[in-house]
């Protein structure tokens, strides 16, 4: 395929110093930075995420939903024992 292709200065030099040292055409060096730069792009498929439950084994009675709520209070209760003293 044939087309036209705008490059950058600091690109073209870097393309050009390239095909010079390696003594290969300017086409070829292109070609090759371009599939070395597609290939970089495309990204490995992601690992699948999965979640091992874990039994706790909290007591009855004990709301996990407030958790939150009893580590708060722990909190105050220390920030109170330290102040008494």
């Amino acid at each position: 395929m044939r087309t036209t292709l705008t490059l950058d200065p600091d690109v073209a030099r870097q393309l050009k110093a390239r095909a010079a040292a390696e003594e290969l055409p300017l086409k070829e060096v292109v070609n090759r930075a371009l599939r070395i730069g597609l290939n970089a792009v495309e990204k490995p498929p992601a690992k699948k995420f999965q979640v091992e439950p874990h039994s706790f084994q909290f007591k009855p009675g004990i709301d996990l939903d407030k958790l939150n709520q009893l580590v708060d209070e722990l909190e105050v209760d220390e920030f109170v024992r330290k102040q008494v003293r």
